[in-house]
């Protein structure tokens, strides 16, 4: 903390280093509260769910495990809180995906594009053995993966007009996340794809510097890109889940009953998060159908869907991506 009491990232890594040293001399490490990040801002569903999280644990331990979180980007971007948590700075962090995919290939197959049939599928094959395989392959990369989040179901939004086919997209920017995967899914569609960062977008679209973007209902919603690109055609191409995760240097200071209690309270607080992601999403939708946004489904998925076998073939390419596709794809949700 600084004399007046902000917290910066700079003071609580050093405070985090002080930490590890102590650890190897005493209980410094084991008496402090697990801390957690998140870039999103409190009352966020997947900061409340990390604190719900928390709770539990505080709960279920008389005190002696809890969580202290930062929230609002307070540590850094996602990347750079991924690499403090993976050398063991921070303890618990919430993450999308995709800053994932550059090292640990399995991370890749539930971001691809139409791979999931419904949330309902997402959600089981994530809670489920195709769920516990990506988790466990963090483990190698100095992370424990606890549980996924929900993200929403992805789709298109513009300037120009509505998407029903996947020509309505040619040779329109559309705003990626700085990912490999997402811009060559959206190069697939044959438009223009221009990663840039989250909080640049709406300036773009209202300059005309991109023609749209993609995401889910209430980051569509709140941040009021809507007012600059009226058109939301659900194609719902990507339903990639978050992601938290635990610094593997904290979990082995852990004994194996708390490893149990830290594990279960993380699947504890999914339902917790999706309930209130579910009321979020219900509340943009009713406030854009007030605003006069302009919704269309897509009709024929599999005019998009059919375009990403190359972009599939691009990155499913070991026996262990294949097998997890496969093993998701069979699932009867």
């Amino acid at each position: 903390m600084t004399d007046g009491g902000t917290t910066t990232r700079r003071n609580v890594l050093l405070g985090a280093g002080a930490a590890t040293v102590l650890a190897g001399c005493g209980s410094a490490e084991l008496n402090r509260p697990l801390w957690a990040a998140d870039i999103l801002p409190d009352g966020f569903p997947t900061v409340e769910a990390v604190k719900y999280m928390g709770k539990l644990m505080a709960e279920r331990t008389d005190g002696r495990l809890s969580v202290k979180m930062f929230s609002g980007g307070q540590l850094g971007s996602e990347r750079d809180t991924l690499e403090i948590t993976s050398f063991g700075g921070l303890d618990i962090n919430r993450i999308a995906i995709a800053p994932l995919n550059t090292f640990e290939p399995l991370t890749i197959i539930p971001a691809l594009p139409f791979l999931f049939r419904s949330t309902a599928h997402m959600r089981g094959a994530m809670d489920g053995a195709p769920g516990d395989v990506i988790l466990n392959a963090l483990k190698p990369h100095g992370l424990v993966g606890l549980c996924f989040y929900d993200s929403g179901e992805r789709s298109f939004y513009n300037t120009k007009r509505p998407i029903y086919t996947p020509e309505d997209l040619k040779g329109l920017k559309i705003r990626v996340q700085n990912s490999d995967l997402y811009v060559s899914m959206v190069k697939g569609l044959d438009a223009d794809a221009t990663p840039m960062a989250f909080g640049e977008v709406y300036q773009a679209l209202v300059q005309g510097v991109i023609d749209g973007a993609e995401n889910n209902w209430p980051s569509y919603e709140s941040t009021r890109h809507f007012e600059a690109a009226p058109y939301y055609s659900l194609t719902r191409h990507v339903m990639a889940p978050e992601i938290l995760v635990m610094s593997l240097s904290r979990w082995e200071k852990l004994s194996n009953a708390d490893r149990e209690i830290v594990k279960q309270s993380a699947r504890d607080s999914v339902p917790v998060m999706r309930d209130m992601w579910d009321a979020r999403t219900i509340d943009a939708q009713e406030k854009l159908a007030e605003a006069g946004v302009e919704v269309n489904e897509v009709e024929d998925q599999s005019a998009f869907s059919d375009l990403m076998k190359p972009v599939w073939d691009r990155y499913v390419v070991s026996d262990a991506q294949k097998a997890l596709v496969q093993s998701i794809q069979s699932m009867e949700l």
